[in-house]
């Protein structure tokens, strides 16, 4: 399994979790987990999920994602699970 951990944080709109699953589905990309919150009009997510099963590299993944962040006008960061785990150690 190749895990990558996304976040996403933007003004609240209507579907956003929508045009993120739909990129992912495209991509080949199975979602393991997500968590969303709503405070004071911005929305936050975060959503584990395996890229084990994408035909795209990594880098173009990311791209992906950060070209629909910019549609969307919201922060998409997207960063594999072990660099993740390495910046959030205590």
């Amino acid at each position: 399994m190749d895990r990558s951990i996304i976040t996403v944080v933007g003004r609240n709109q209507v579907g956003i979790i929508a045009k993120i699953s739909a990129e992912l589905a495209k991509d080949n990309v199975n979602v393991l987990d997500i968590t969303q919150t709503i405070r004071q009009g911005i929305f936050n997510m975060m959503m584990i999920v395996d890229t084990s099963e994408s035909p795209l590299a990594f880098d173009e993944f990311v791209g992906r994602l950060t070209e629909l962040a910019g549609q969307m006008g919201v922060r998409i960061l997207c960063q594999k699970e072990e660099i993740f785990d390495k910046m959030h150690r205590i």
